[in-house]
């Protein structure tokens, strides 16, 4: 394939519609950017050659250009000196140097066209260029946050089906079982405290009404003494 002809395909393209379709997008996309530089080489060495080319046909034309003025003054020298036969021979140099003259300006002025639509294609490859390689690193970004959240999600799942879980639930019921027996102990240990201060209170009571009693006794006594 031609160097435009591979141009045109590259520069016609849509890329978001191939990477949509391709079964390996960064793959694909990266073929591309390979052909675009490859091509986008072989367009800057043509535009080179194409623009060496125009200044050795400027340099060629400016040469035949300067013969002209040359045989033109031969010629009126010849005619001067009354030698019309050189004169003659002079006209015939003067008219095959503009001729050549002539072409080289046509020539050159071809090279213009072709240096100047080559620098066009090379900025639309460069730009077209730019987008793919952007293209890439995101697709490059994606992967790797894809391979990432992939690995991660792995881990999570494993966490899941392992008995990770279930021996933490284990060590936590543990954990209940234990807070439990404490609270158990804190109140069958207030629980006996309550026990002895109601025995000891119930002992004063008991002493207060002994006390009670045998004060009513010596006051009944003393009563019935006098």
């Amino acid at each position: 394939m031609g160097i435009f002809s591979r141009f045109r395909d590259i520069v016609s393209s849509n890329l978001n519609s191939m990477l949509e379709k391709a079964e390996d997008p960064e793959k694909l996309i990266k073929l591309m950017i390979q052909e675009m530089e490859d091509t986008l080489v072989e367009l800057k060495a043509s535009c080179a050659s194409a623009m060496a080319s125009r200044t050795r046909v400027t340099r060629a034309k400016d040469i035949a250009t300067e013969s002209v003025d040359k045989w033109d003054k031969k010629a009126r020298l010849a005619i001067e000196k009354g030698r019309e036969d050189l004169a003659k021979e002079a006209l015939l140099e003067k008219r095959a140097c503009q001729e050549e003259s002539e072409h080289r300006e046509k020539e050159a002025t071809r090279f213009d066209e072709l240096v100047a639509q080559y620098q066009k294609d090379i900025v639309q490859l460069e730009e077209k260029l730019e987008s793919a390689r952007n293209k890439h690193r995101i697709l490059v970004q994606r992967h790797i946050h894809a391979s990432h959240r992939k690995v991660a999600q792995g881990k999570i799942r494993k966490a899941d089906s392992s008995d990770a879980f279930f021996r933490f639930e284990q060590f936590e019921n543990r954990i209940d079982r234990m807070e439990a027996d404490a609270e158990l102990v804190n109140y069958r240990g207030a629980s006996l405290e309550n026990e002895f201060s109601k025995l000891e209170s119930d002992e004063l009571i008991e002493k207060d009404l002994a006390s009670l009693k045998e004060s009513m006794k010596e006051t009944s006594k003393e009563s019935k003494d006098s």
